[in-house]
């Protein structure tokens, strides 16, 4: 029962934690709702773009405790901090060619990320402080992270083939699939109280429970390569087909549709929840970023820069006392960070 209850306050903070940065606005038409910012105006599908420094390769992207962006380089081996007005800092890994991956926000108030060839986890702090944690197995390759529930932060491991659970102190525990060759790759908290996450190479979707369970669904299409994963406000989880070229949508029973996107061969990437409540994608062949609502209409948008391969995207941080009508992503391609609008602004 104590358990239970653990679960429902810690999802309770979670419903708070993302109202406040605007996950959970459902209004049909937020145009004229007061609470969005009006320091900027403009059209749903606006992009603007801010540039890194040169050879960054920015990839995963997080919004920060401290309600900055935070993303992984993967070409300079460093972990990037941006503000809203686009400020940017930057912060060394101990260990060189760590293969920095994704990054999430803990419930520790830190930041945690992969590093896929170091075979490590990393953790740093708000003022950069990092610290990285080897993984008990040599060559499990971790690649997606989020938080959990349960206070703890869990990710995956590509080559180990297993889903791993660390403490904040740095303590962890791993649970082997049973499907053998499985790559499992993004993971993400779902509302029903599990950690939900692709398997790329099995073609599956697969749930984890806090003590270890796991099931796993089969995908319809054969070789569509789910690549992400996120909660959607439906209470359904939502994924990206980087091979299929298709949105899917898993129950918490199982029960999966796609929805095919209109351009062929775009690959879609990271997926994640805007502030309009509607699920927003990256496709890194197509050059856009896309929209899909929960009833699976699909609006694409394209970007300036050519060649942008866009990578991760996440909800804007919150302006004072307003909601954020953005979502920013990275642009692995051109080493920049760029925003588009969710929600005009007239």
């Amino acid at each position: 029962m104590r358990s239970n209850l653990h679960v429902v306050l810690r999802s309770s903070l979670l419903l708070v934690s993302t109202s406040l940065v605007g996950a959970p606005a459902l209004a049909s038409d937020l145009q004229a709702a007061p609470w969005v910012c009006r320091d900027s105006r403009g059209a749903v599908g606006d992009v603007s773009e801010i540039s890194l420094p040169a050879g960054s390769g920015p990839l995963s992207i997080t919004v920060g405790p401290d309600l900055a962006l935070w993303f992984t380089q993967a070409g300079s081996n460093k972990v990037g901090r941006a503000t809203r007005s686009g400020v940017h800092t930057e912060f060394s890994l101990p260990t060189a060619g760590a293969g920095v991956q994704q990054i999430a926000a803990g419930f520790d108030g830190h930041l945690w990320f992969t590093e896929l060839a170091a075979n490590q986890v990393g953790r740093i702090s708000r003022d950069g402080v990092v610290t990285e944690f080897p993984l008990p197995n040599r060559g499990s390759s971790p690649a997606g992270i989020t938080a959990g529930l349960d206070g703890n932060v869990w990710f995956t491991e590509v080559v180990g083939n297993r889903i791993g659970r660390i403490t904040p102190e740095g303590v962890v525990t791993e649970f082997a699939l049973p499907t053998a060759g499985a790559q499992p790759r993004a993971i993400t908290q779902g509302f029903d109280g599990n950690l939900w996450f692709v398997e790329q190479a099995a073609n599956k979707i697969g749930s984890i429970s806090f003590d270890g369970v796991i099931r796993e669904f089969e995908l319809p299409v054969a070789r569509s390569a789910p690549s992400a994963i996120v909660a959607g406000l439906d209470g359904n989880v939502w994924f990206t087909e980087q091979a299929g070229d298709r949105i899917g949508r898993i129950t918490p029973e199982g029960v999966v549709t796609e929805f095919a996107l209109p351009t062929p061969g775009s690959q879609p990437n990271a997926i994640a929840l805007g502030p309009d409540g509607q699920l927003w994608f990256t496709q890194l062949a197509g050059n856009r970023i896309g929209r899909i609502s929960y009833a699976g209409g699909i609006t694409e948008y394209a970007l300036a820069s050519p060649n942008s391969r866009p990578s991760g995207i996440v909800l804007a941080p919150p302006g004072s006392w307003c909601l954020d009508a953005h979502l920013w992503f990275t642009e692995r391609g051109t080493h920049k960070l760029g925003r588009i609008r969710a929600i005009a602004v007239p």
